[in-house]
């Protein structure tokens, strides 16, 4: 076995991981975020995925701001409610739908970031999917920001990254993260639906 394929099989599990606390709205994902950039880096760039690669730098980065965000409580905020089957006892941030003005404001940096990052793949890169590439890059920078917002409609980007970078993984050969990143496209529907459940749960702002 190939260090390569080691690592991206260990991605795979902890991706699991990741998925499943993500699902329950769980504090613990940012430590699955934390880990999954280390190992990703290496398997991105051996593959020429070099937005992806970069990416994972912000990763690291907005893992310590989500954690940060969900686990610190307002002082005008009262805890959940939720029981500790759906979620970390101490996620106390609660789960709210985007502000209009501030999805205006993410598509608008999404488009910009597409555009930025594909050109400097062109002009800079060998890369052999570009488009692809910079398009799932720019949506997981908004993607996981809102999720440290705890946004629910965060789960409308990873199913659009999900599609599109299960198809991407398979053609450069990265099975194992094309079956996890099929899956992520199934829990991205489930997951909202499972937000949705919990937004009910949570206690109200006071």
């Amino acid at each position: 076995m190939t260090i390569d394929l080691a690592l991206e099989i260990l991605g795979f599990m902890i991706g699991l991981l990741y998925l499943w606390w993500e699902y329950h709205a769980n504090a613990k994902v940012w430590i699955a975020s934390v880990i999954m950039p280390a190992i990703s880096m290496w398997i991105y760039y051996s593959k020429g995925l070099y937005a992806d690669f970069g990416i994972n730098i912000y990763y690291l980065l907005i893992a310590v701001y989500g954690f940060i965000h969900w686990t610190r409580k307002p002082a005008n905020q009262t805890a959940t409610g939720r029981n500790d089957t759906d979620s970390d006892q101490h996620s106390v941030s609660v789960i709210t739908h985007i502000p209009g003005l501030t999805a205006i404001i993410l598509a608008a940096v999404s488009l910009a970031l597409w555009g930025a990052i594909w050109w400097i793949l062109v002009t800079f890169t060998d890369s052999t999917v570009p488009v692809a590439d910079s398009f799932t890059t720019s949506l997981s920078i908004v993607g996981l920001w809102m999720l440290a917002r705890k946004y629910i409609e965060q789960w409308f980007v990873w199913l659009l990254v999900d599609i599109v970078c299960s198809a991407l993984y398979l053609y450069k050969g990265l099975d194992f993260y094309c079956v996890l990143y099929a899956i992520y496209t199934i829990i991205s529907i489930l997951g909202y639906r499972k937000w949705l459940r919990l937004m009910r749960t949570q206690s109200p702002i006071s």
